[in-house]
């Protein structure tokens, strides 16, 4: 009893985040005995999807959530969102922010003046934002609404945003010109020795799925011969004993194990 107990449960204290991945040596038989197992930290996918990233608190905070990830991520600053909400209604244009419940670049300038540091709003070509070599914010038109987010960088046609709402996210480099509102980039000018890098793209941000690429793999032909694919399938099902109601077989109303498979069709 105490060997069962050991080998089934495993009661040592584990660090946060830590689950224990088994794969037992036949899915068909009851077996205590393990082909392997060891322990696997994770972590929710949401801390990856906004690393860098300062989350949006409203509806209408995109603009002073993406200059806190700017500020933070690229001058070093420390600032919440809510010490920038008031800086921007300190020194914007106060009653147009709350006429119209948003943050324009205007007041971000005048704020971020405030701080001591120089800035500037532009407009330009895609070539001109690529060939900053810094991240920016830009205003875009998505899903139907005006959004701000920060480009991050640009690389084998995919343009790379932190999204104060959805995290970091990718466009294609059309798909990112038509949503581009009037080619308009709002910089902060730093000393390169006093740049920060935690906005550089690193190798999460590249890992993206189009939805050609899930398609194509989703639908493609059996590539396997059919034997093969039948020995998976029997070892990934379980087992039922049925009594053999088939008149025309040999083994007719003898019992007999038989695989239950799970199909998934495309259509």
């Amino acid at each position: 009893m105490y060997y069962f107990a050991k080998e089934s449960f495993d009661i040592k204290e584990k660090p946060a985040g830590t689950v224990q991945y088994t794969e037992t040596l036949d899915s068909r038989n009851d077996s205590f005995t393990r082909m392997h197992r060891e322990a696997v930290k994770i972590k929710p996918a949401i801390e990856d999807q906004f690393r860098g990233i300062v989350r949006q608190a409203y509806d209408y905070s995109c603009g002073s959530a993406a200059l806190t990830t700017l500020l933070n991520g690229y001058v070093g600053t420390q600032l919440t969102e809510q010490q920038i909400m008031n800086g921007l209604l300190k020194y914007g244009e106060t009653e147009k922010i709350i006429e119209r419940r948003s943050f324009s670049l205007l007041d971000m300038k005048r704020f971020v003046g405030a701080l001591g540091l120089q800035s500037e709003g532009y407009r330009g070509e895609f070539s001109d934002l690529v060939s900053q070599g810094q991240p920016a914010i830009v205003p875009i038109s998505y899903a139907g609404f005006k959004h701000f987010v920060v480009f991050k960088g640009y690389k084998n046609g995919r343009v790379y945003v932190a999204d104060p709402a959805l995290g970091n996210i990718s466009f294609d480099e059309t798909r990112f010109k038509q949503i581009w509102e009037n080619n308009t980039l709002y910089l902060i000018n730093v000393a390169p020795e006093h740049r920060k890098n935690l906005l550089a793209l690193q190798d999460a941000d590249l890992r993206h799925v189009d939805d050609a690429t899930v398609n194509r793999y989703a639908f493609v032909d059996i590539q396997y011969p059919q034997f093969y694919m039948n020995k998976i399938a029997d070892k990934a099902s379980t087992i039922r004993l049925d009594k053999n109601m088939n008149k025309d077989s040999e083994n007719y109303g003898k019992q007999e194990y038989n695989y239950l498979r799970l199909y998934y069709k495309s259509k």
